[in-house]
C-alpha cells in the first residue's frame, strides 16, 4: 500500500508548506505523504587537466548514488560530451525526483572523464569527487565547490561545482571562465528562489493509479536573451497497457459466447443451413477458447506495465500494445508561467505476431470484401454488404441495452402510479417514451424484415406459393427442391439482389433444401426424411412483421393516453367542487387504484417489446450467420487480427485521454470543448511504404480508424482506492464506451454534462510520412500511395473537426501560444504539403502536431517499436517547442537536441527495451534520413531490436 500511496500523484512537497498547513496532506481524497523536497543540480567544472598538455578534455561526468546502509555504488546518470574545454559547463543536470529515496544522508559521487570519442568507450580518467545531499541542502547559495582526486588521491585534476537547480527568478550572473558555443559569449548561472516546491505533472494529484515507474531527467538551455531555463523530462508507463487488452478480452470472449447462444436459439434449420451453423458455431469456439487461453496468459503476468520492443512477436502478448509511454516535457522561465507538453509514444498498432506476408487490415479486408461475394455463391448464402452487416450489429447491440432499459422504465412508472406521483409519472413516461421511440426507430430497417423472410426462407420445408402451384417431380416430397436447381441461384439474388434491403416478393424461390436430397452411386436422388414435427407448405405472412413492430408504437400511445387520463382526473379532483354536486361526483367517479388501470398495458408494451427482440435477434443472428458462413475461414482469422490491433490501438488512445484528462480538470474551456464537442487524437506515424512495413501501415490504419466506435464517460469512483480509480471499457465490437473514474471531491467539480454521463467523443487522425532507407526505395522505385491517401483523407477529418469545434465552441478557449499563428492557415498550409509531391515530407507530421497542440487534441508518435524513430521525432518536437514558445537560443538548439537524445528519457527508453543503449541505426541508413532526425554520433549501433 506504501508504494501505491507512493506512486499516487507523483507530487513533491515542500516540507515547510506541509509543516504549516497540515491539512495540505489530503486533497481530492488522496492522502499525500510528506517527503524531501525534490532535489536537482547542475555541474560544471574548472580547470581541468588533461593527459596530454597541449590538449584540451572532452569531458563527460558520471553520477553514482552511495547507498549509506549497504556502501555500495549504484550508477545514476551521466552527462553529456563537452568538447576540448578546460571548463566545461553542462546542459544535462541531475535530478532526484521524490521517488527516489535520497535523503541528506545520501552521498553523491561525481567521477569526470576524458572522453576520446563520442561513443564514451575509450575514455580516461580524470578525477572524482564525493558530497552528501545534505552538504548541497546546507551550502551557502546551495552550491559546493569540490576539488577532484586523481587516481592516486594526491593531484588535483580541477575542480567541479554543483548548484542546485531551483524553480522560480533567474539573475544574470557574469562567470568569465564558462563558455557556450560562441567563445564570446558569457553565461548566466541559476540564483536563488524562495521557495523549491515542485508539484509534478501540473499539481495533479492523480496520476498514480495509471501511471507508474517515472524516469526523470533534467537540463538548462539559454534563451535569446541570455537568460537560462530549466527543462524537465518525466517517462512513464502506463497500468492500461495490460488492463484494456485484458478487460477487451473479456468483452470479446463474452460477446462470442452470447452469438453462439443466439445461433442455438435459431430453432430448426434446414439441413444445408444447419450443417452452416455447426460450422461457423464450430469456429466462433475456437476464438473463446484461443481468447481464453490468451487471457489466462496475461493474468500470469505480474509486475511490468509495458512490453518491450524485443516482444512484440510474442504470441501471449499479442494485444498488448508495445513500448507504450507517456512523456511529459515541463519548462520552468524567468518571470513566466511553467509549461507542460505531453505526448503518448506507442509501437505501431499491429498484427507483428500474425506478420505481414499477405498485406495488413487494410488490403486484407478490401479482397475479402470482393471474394466474399464468390464465397456467398458457393456456400449458397445471401450476400450481405459490409454496411448491412454492422447495421445487423448495430441492431443487436442497441436492442440489448435498449430492451432492459424500457422495462426498468416501466417498473418505475408503475412504481410510480401506485404512489400517484403525477410528477413522477410525467418525468419516467418521458423517460419511456424517448427510449421506446429509439427502439421503434432502431427496427425500421427494411433489413430486418428481408432478414426475417431469409429466415423463414431457412426453415424446412419451406416453399414459396409458386412451388405450391408447381407439380412435384420424381415423387419428391413437397418442400424439396435438387441442390442444382436454377430455383436456388433465384434465391441468392432474389432475397439479396446485393441488397437485402429491398423488398422480397413472393416470387422468389428459397434453397433451403439444398443437402435434403442425396445422390445414390448410380446418380439417383433420394429423398431425405424429415421429423413429422417439421411444418410443411406454411406460407410467410410478411405482414406479421409491420404488425409486430407497430404494435410497440401502439402500446406505447396507450400508456401515454392512460396517464393523461389518470393526470387529468387528478386535476380535476384538485379543483373546489360546488356542494349540491359532491354526491353526484363521489358516486360517479372513483379513479381506483392508478396501477391497476395502467397495469395491464404496461404488461402489454413489455410483452411487445419482448416480442420484437426476440424475432429481431434471430433474424440480425440469421444475417451474421451468412456473413459468417459465406467467410469461413478468412473472415474469422481477419476478426482476429483485427481485434487484436484495435485492442493495442485502444489502450494507447485510453492512456492519452486519461493523460489529457487529468491535465485539463481545472481548465474550464477545456472542459467545454470536451463535453460539446469532444477531442482529437492526432497520431503521427513514421512507417515507410515498403516491405512488411506497408502491412503495418495498413493494420495501423484500420486500427486507428476503428476509435471512433469508441466514446469515454467520466463516472464517480466508489471509493478512492487505487484499485476504484482504474478505468474500465464495456460494450462490444461495434461500439466500446471507457469509463473513466474520479475522485468524489474531483469529480464534483466537473460540468453537469459530464457529471451526467454525457459521452465524450474522441476523433482520431493519423498522418504517416516514412523517414529510413526504406522509404528512399518506396518513393524512387515503389508505391507511396497509400501514405498519400491516408494523409489526404486525414487531413479532411481534420478539417471538419476544426469546423465543427469553430460552430460550438469559441477559439479563444484554445491554448495560447507564442508563436500564434492563425489555425485556418496552418490548415490550408498542412492541405498544401498533403498534395505536393516531395519527397520525406516531414512538415506533414510537424505542421499536423501543431495543430493537434492548438486544438487542445492528444498526441501519438509511432514507428515500428516507438523506440528509434520515434526517439528522433520525439525530441525534435521538444527542441522545437522550446526554440519557438521559450525563445531557445539557436546556438543552443543541436546541442539540446544532442543532450536530450544522448542522456535524456529517450535513450532511456532504448535499455529498457533492448537492454542497451545504442539507437538501432548504422551509418548508411542514417544517410538516407533527414537532417534533423539523425541521432548524435556515438549513440547509434547495430543491435537487436
Amino acid at each position: 500500500m506504501e508504494d501505491g500511496i507512493q506512486h499516487l500523484g507523483h507530487c513533491m512537497v515542500d516540507m515547510k508548506e506541509l509543516s504549516a498547513n497540515p491539512e495540505g496532506l489530503t486533497a481530492a481524497g488522496v492522502i499525500l505523504t510528506p517527503r524531501l523536497p525534490q532535489v536537482e543540480f547542475s555541474l560544471a567544472c574548472n580547470d581541468l587537466v588533461a593527459l596530454g598538455r597541449d590538449r584540451k578534455p572532452s569531458a563527460l561526468v558520471q553520477v553514482a548514488v552511495i547507498d549509506p546502509h549497504k556502501q555500495h555504488l549504484i550508477s545514476h546518470t551521466c552527462t553529456e560530451i563537452v568538447e576540448a574545454n578546460k571548463d566545461p559547463l553542462f546542459l544535462t543536470g541531475v535530478t532526484f525526483p521524490s521517488e527516489y529515496p535520497a535523503s541528506p544522508e545520501t552521498l553523491v559521487k561525481l567521477t569526470v572523464y576524458d572522453a576520446k570519442d563520442k561513443s564514451q568507450e575509450s575514455s580516461t580518467f580524470l578525477g572524482s569527487a564525493t558530497f552528501s545531499v545534505g552538504d548541497l541542502l546546507r551550502a551557502k547559495d546551495e552550491r559546493l565547490t569540490l576539488s577532484l582526486r586523481s587516481s592516486d588521491g594526491v593531484c588535483a585534476a580541477g575542480t567541479v561545482v554543483v548548484s542546485r537547480l531551483k524553480m522560480g527568478e533567474m539573475e544574470e550572473v557574469g562567470v568569465d571562465h564558462i563558455t557556450t558555443d560562441i567563445p564570446s559569449q558569457k553565461c548566466p548561472l541559476v540564483c536563488e528562489s524562495a521557495s523549491h516546491a515542485c508539484v509534478d505533472r501540473e499539481n495533479n494529484l492523480l496520476t498514480g493509479p495509471v501511471f507508474k515507474n517515472p524516469v526523470c531527467k533534467v537540463y538548462r538551455f539559454q534563451t535569446v536573451d541570455g537568460k537560462w531555463m530549466i527543462v524537465r523530462e518525466q517517462m512513464e508507463e502506463c497500468t492500461l497497457s495490460f488492463s484494456i487488452p485484458k478487460q477487451l478480452l473479456s468483452l470479446y470472449i463474452q460477446e462470442d459466447t452470447r452469438r453462439l447462444q443466439d445461433l442455438r436459439e435459431l430453432g430448426e434449420l434446414s439441413p444445408h443451413w444447419d450443417n452452416l451453423r455447426k460450422e461457423v458455431m464450430t469456429r466462433y469456439g475456437g476464438i473463446i477458447s484461443f481468447y481464453q487461453e490468451t487471457l489466462a496468459e496475461l493474468d500470469k503476468v505480474t509486475g511490468r506495465s509495458f512490453k518491450p520492443s524485443c516482444c512484440k512477436a510474442q504470441k501471449s502478448l499479442e494485444f498488448i500494445p508495445i513500448n507504450l509511454h507517456t512523456q511529459r516535457m515541463r519548462v520552468t522561465c524567468p518571470r513566466k508561467t511553467d509549461a507542460f507538453y505531453d505526448i503518448i509514444t506507442v509501437g505501431a498498432p499491429a498484427a507483428h505476431f500474425q506478420g505481414f506476408k499477405c498485406g495488413g487490415l487494410q488490403r486484407l479486408l478490401s479482397r475479402y470484401e470482393a471474394e466474399k461475394k464468390s464465397f456467398s455463391t458457393a456456400y449458397q448464402c445471401i450476400y450481405y454488404s459490409p454496411e448491412h452487416t454492422a447495421k445487423a450489429q448495430e441492431v443487436l447491440s442497441t436492442m440489448s441495452l435498449l430492451q432492459p432499459l424500457i422495462t426498468s422504465l416501466a417498473d418505475q412508472l408503475l412504481q410510480a402510479a401506485q404512489e400517484q406521483s403525477s410528477t413522477g409519472l410525467t418525468d419516467t413516461l418521458k423517460n419511456l417514451s424517448d427510449k421506446t421511440e429509439q427502439f421503434v426507430h432502431t427496427l425500421k430497417d427494411e433489413l430486418v424484415k428481408s432478414a426475417l423472410l431469409a429466415l423463414h426462407a431457412a426453415r424446412p420445408g419451406y416453399i414459396t406459393k409458386n412451388q405450391k402451384q408447381t407439380p412435384v417431380q420424381g415423387g419428391q416430397d413437397e418442400g424439396h427442391i435438387h441442390q442444382g436447381s436454377d430455383k436456388n441461384q433465384t434465391l441468392v439474388q432474389g432475397l439479396s439482389g446485393h441488397s437485402p434491403a429491398t423488398s422480397v416478393t413472393e416470387s422468389i424461390v428459397v434453397c433451403n433444401n439444398v443437402e435434403a436430397t442425396q445422390t445414390t452411386t448410380r446418380g439417383e436422388s433420394v429423398p431425405l426424411k424429415h421429423q413429422d414435427s417439421i411444418p410443411h407448405h406454411k406460407e410467410y405472412d410478411e405482414e406479421e412483421w409491420d404488425r409486430v413492430w407497430a404494435s410497440v408504437a401502439k402500446c406505447l400511445n396507450c400508456v401515454i393516453a392512460m396517464v393523461d387520463k389518470l393526470q387529468e382526473e387528478d386535476s380535476r379532483k384538485q379543483e373546489p367542487v360546488p356542494e349540491q354536486h359532491l354526491a353526484d361526483v363521489i358516486t360517479s367517479h372513483n379513479p381506483g387504484d392508478w396501477r391497476e388501470q395502467l397495469c395491464p398495458l404496461v404488461t402489454r408494451l413489455k410483452e411487445c417489446v419482448m416480442e420484437v427482440v426476440e424475432k429481431a435477434t434471430k433474424a440480425m443472428t440469421f444475417v451474421l450467420l451468412q456473413e459468417a458462413a459465406c467467410s469461413i475461414p478468412q473472415g474469422f482469422l481477419l476478426q482476429q487480427r483485427r481485434d487484436v490491433v484495435f485492442s493495442q490501438a485502444l489502450a494507447a488512445l485510453a492512456c492519452g485521454f486519461v493523460m489529457r484528462l487529468y491535465t485539463g480538470m481545472k481548465d474550464k474551456s477545456f472542459l467545454r470543448q470536451l463535453h460539446l464537442v469532444g477531442l482529437v487524437a492526432q497520431f503521427e506515424s513514421l512507417l515507410s511504404t515498403y516491405s512488411e512495413e506497408i502491412g503495418m501501415l495498413e493494420d495501423m490504419e484500420v486500427g486507428i480508424s476503428d476509435l471512433q466506435r469508441v466514446v469515454f464517460k467520466i463516472t464517480e469512483a466508489k471509493t478512492d482506492d487505487l484499485g476504484d480509480l482504474q478505468p474500465l471499457v464495456c460494450g462490444q465490437r461495434d461500439h466500446f464506451t471507457v469509463e473513466v473514474p474520479l475522485p468524489q471531491l474531483v469529480f464534483q467539480t466537473l460540468p453537469e454534462e459530464i457529471k451526467e454521463g454525457k459521452p465524450l467523443r474522441v476523433f482520431p487522425v493519423l498522418f504517416n510520412v516514412g523517414i529510413n532507407e526504406q522509404q528512399t526505395i518506396a518513393e524512387r522505385f515503389g508505391d507511396i500511395s497509400l501514405q498519400e491517401r491516408i494523409n489526404q483523407k486525414n487531413f479532411e477529418m481534420l478539417e471538419a473537426y476544426y469546423k465543427s469545434l469553430s460552430e460550438k465552441v469559441p477559439l479563444e478557449c484554445l491554448p495560447c501560444f507564442q508563436t500564434q499563428g492563425d489555425i485556418k492557415e496552418l490548415l490550408e498550409s498542412l492541405g498544401q504539403n498533403v498534395v505536393t509531391k516531395k519527397r520525406k515530407n516531414v512538415e506533414i507530421l510537424w505542421i499536423a502536431g501543431t495543430i493537434c497542440r492548438r486544438l487542445n487534441g492528444i498526441r501519438f508518435t509511432s514507428c515500428k517499436s516507438a523506440k528509434d524513430r520515434t526517439s528522433m521525432s520525439v525530441t525534435l518536437e521538444q527542441c522545437a517547442l522550446l526554440r519557438d514558445e521559450h525563445q531557445l537560443s539557436k546556438d543552443f538548439f543541436i546541442r539540446a537536441l544532442d543532450c536530450m537524445r544522448r542522456e535524456g528519457c529517450r535513450i532511456e527508453n532504448v535499455q529498457k527495451n533492448i537492454r542497451c543503449r545504442k539507437y538501432a541505426f548504422n551509418m548508411l541508413q542514417l544517410l538516407a534520413f533527414p537532417k534533423y532526425y539523425r541521432p548524435p554520433e556515438g549513440t547509434y549501433g547495430k543491435v537487436d531490436s
